[in-house]
Parts: C-alpha cells; structure tokens; sequence
C-alpha cells in the first residue's frame, strides 16, 4: 500500500484541531511523525494519531494562552472565521493575510 504524503495544509494557512479548542497558523510541515517517542506515547491511546501521515507546527492559540503546537494533518481542519491569529510570533513568520491565509516573510541574511 502506498501513502500519500503530501501535505494537505499548506504553510501559513490558519487551522483548528478537530476535537479540542484551539486554532493556529502553520508555520512548518513534516511530511511524517518527526518528534520524540515520549511525547508519541503521552497522547492517550485512544486517540493517538498515526505517524504516517504529515505533522504540522502551529503558532497556536486557545482562549488562555498563545504556544506551540505539533499535530497531525488528521486532526486539523480548516479555520473559517477569517480572523487573525493573536500569537506573539506571527509577525517574524508572516506578513499580512491575503485570502484568509497569511504571505509568508523572506528572511534576509545580515
């Protein structure tokens, strides 16, 4: 059998997880599971995702806090409410949302 490892988000996009609330932009994709085996194997059973699959990093949000997020491409969805992220950190990633998505910023070297 072969897998599709294609990424169905694409960087700067702006997502929720499909079972717990919090939303975030992407900032980075692994087309597979690339993190420690510890913290696999905290995600209850249950719901732990498959690592065939692409993993995306999020500048995260929740209505608390702002962080990082790791999550599998099963476990997001599109965002639809068209609102900006509040992370800190977005602005060194990304420039303004065109689309509902956010362009990415061209890092310069000094």
């Amino acid at each position: 059998m072969e897998i599709n490892r294609q990424a169905k988000f694409q960087i700067g996009q702006i997502v929720r997880h499909r079972f717990y609330p919090f939303r975030g932009v992407i900032f980075d994709v692994d087309p597979t599971f690339n993190n420690t085996e510890e913290w696999w194997e905290s995600i209850p059973e249950e719901v732990r995702p498959r690592k065939d699959q692409p993993y995306y990093h999020l500048l995260a949000e929740n209505a608390d806090t702002e962080y990082v997020a790791y999550v599998s491409e099963q476990n997001l969805l599109p965002d639809e409410t068209g609102d900006p992220v509040r992370h800190p950190q977005v602005g060194e990633f990304f420039g303004p949302m065109r689309d509902g998505v956010y362009t990415i910023r061209m890092k310069t070297a000094h």
